[in-house]
This record gives C-alpha cells, structure tokens and sequence, in this order.
C-alpha cells in the first residue's frame, strides 16, 4: 500500500508542477513571466501582464489538473484497494486527499521553475472540484462575490480560501476521514500563506484592485 501512496502523491505531485501560466507566455509571447508584473506565473499575472485571453486559459488548466489528479489519485487508489488483502481498507477519500495535496504543492513548488511556482487558488479549486465539489462551488461563489464587490482579487482568494474547510464541514456527504478533512485545511493555509505580500499591501492600503496593472 505504500507503493500505492507514493505513486499518487508523485503523479499529482508532477501534474500539479506543470507551469501552465509560465509555458502559455513562453510559447505565445516569448516572454518569461516571472519578469513581469508580480513575478507569479498564476493567472492574475499572466492576465495583468496584458495577456487577457492566455490569463482565461492558464485559469482552466490549472483547474484542469487539479481536476485530474484528483481523479487519477481515485482511480489509482481504487485499483490498490481492490487488489490488496489488507483490512480495513483505506477509504477513497484519503487517497483523494493526497492527490490533492500532492497537487496543490506541486503548482506552488514546481520542481521545473526552481520551486517558485504559483499562489495555488485555481489549482486548489480544481483538486476540491472533484473531491468536494459543492464546497468548491461555494467557495469559488465567495470569491466572486468579493471580487465584484472590493474589486481586490487576493482578499477574494484569501476569504475563500479561509471558507472552504467551513463550507467543506457543512456540505460534504458521505465519510468523512481525519486526513481528508486535515488535508482541506492544510491547503487553505497553504493558499492564505501564499498570499502573504498581498495581505500586507492588503493592510497597508497599497493593494493593487482588479483591472490595474500592479502586482498580484
């Protein structure tokens, strides 16, 4: 079973690593996103750089591969589990959240970029699209709601990154495993953490709003 869980936490780990938004302006524009704007290479960065439609696409394949290796994670871990006598069996939903976390680490660290990759919030609601999905929903409602009423993209990251466990709690059917719900938590601490600069200028009142070229 260990040779299950360390094939899961790689594949994710390396899907969630594909630098999407770096490769898009590499291949599109010949340019290196990391030298431009806040230096991210998320989608609010490629889309604040000048890249309105690369910044739509670099968001949908980061949901994308969350979305995926979650899913391979369950498939992988059904095939495990079926095959292996050991009992109890371990439910789906833990190898799910391993997927998950694998993933998000893997777009925030991605070993091909020196480990500075992105903040994890596409990513994050791709993984808990499948894995959580009507807390996904919620969350990324929240988001929305705070993007069109502060017009600040981070304070609506940060906000629902910090309702998902909550949203999760109340919305999530079925069983509910000790490591599936630390890993809902752990990702949204990972995100919040990720936005530290942003909840400084966030404070300090130097925050850069939706539609002004400035750092994500």
């Amino acid at each position: 079973m260990l040779l299950a869980y360390a094939l899961i936490a790689s594949a994710a780990y390396l899907l969630g690593s594909i630098p999407t938004g770096f490769l898009l302006v590499r291949f599109a524009r010949h340019q290196d996103i990391r030298a431009l704007g806040s230096g991210n290479i998320g989608a609010t960065n490629v889309l604040r750089s000048g890249g309105k439609g690369l910044g739509a696409v670099t968001f949908l394949l980061d949901v994308l591969k969350g979305c995926a290796a979650v899913w391979l994670g369950s498939v992988l871990g059904s095939a495990f589990v079926a095959a292996s006598s050991i009992a109890p069996r371990p439910p789906l939903r833990d190898f799910q959240a391993l997927a998950a976390l694998c993933c998000v680490l893997g777009h925030m660290f991605p070993v091909w970029l020196r480990f500075r990759g992105g903040k994890g919030v596409a990513t994050g609601f791709g993984v808990f699209l499948v894995a959580a999905p009507w807390a996904a929903l919620a969350s990324i409602g929240l988001f929305l709601l705070v993007l069109a009423l502060s017009r600040y993209v981070s304070l609506g990251s940060i906000l629902a990154a910090a309702s998902f466990p909550v949203f999760a709690w109340f919305l999530v059917s079925g069983e509910r495993p000790l490591f599936f719900v630390a890993v809902q938590a752990a990702v949204a601490l990972l995100i919040i953490f990720k936005h530290h600069q942003n909840i400084l200028r966030l404070c300090a009142g130097t925050e850069s709003r939706f539609g002004a070229k400035q750092p994500a």
